[in-house]
């Protein structure tokens, strides 16, 4: 006779007692670094709409895992310009003024001990002419001062 199969009680809704198998989380399946699942709960926690889709957090993990690297390999370029092993907020503001995409992406914000670019007006540097150049001498010679009153 049929003799009925026991289900294990607390299976997870799985017959049978085998072996649990191991959870993969949304980012490993996506391949990123940032955490899909806390993005959309994020998304849902909000309010920024009645319904979330399940690939909406994967593609905005997926946007700022890139801007981040974006920003840290310039970041970190413009570190090792300055022979630095470090970087700080200074190194972050250079990294996205001189890039144009980033710049225009963060026109309005501030970056806290970021500085600013190093900019002199062209019309502010002395005029450089070939004649005044070479008729001046680099220091004046003492010979050619007045002399000292006795």
């Amino acid at each position: 006779m049929d003799t009925p199969v026991k289900v294990k009680k607390g299976a997870g809704g799985r017959k049978g007692g085998g072996p649990k198998k191991q959870s993969v989380s949304r980012s490993v399946k996506a391949g990123l670094q940032f955490p899909v699942g806390r993005i959309g709960r994020f998304l849902k926690k909000g309010r920024y709409s009645q319904r979330v889709g399940s690939g909406a957090p994967v593609y905005m993990a997926a946007v700022l895992e890139y801007l981040a690297a974006e920003v840290l390999e310039l970041a970190g370029n413009a570190a090792r310009d300055n022979k630095k092993k470090k970087i700080i907020p200074r190194h972050v503001q250079l990294a996205v003024r001189n890039d144009e995409e980033l710049g225009k992406l963060l026109t309005g914000v501030t970056i806290a001990s970021g500085g600013v670019l190093p900019n002199i007006n062209p019309v502010l540097l002395p005029k450089k002419t070939n004649e005044s150049v070479a008729k001046e001498p680099k220091s004046p010679s003492r010979a050619t001062k007045s002399p000292k009153k006795a």
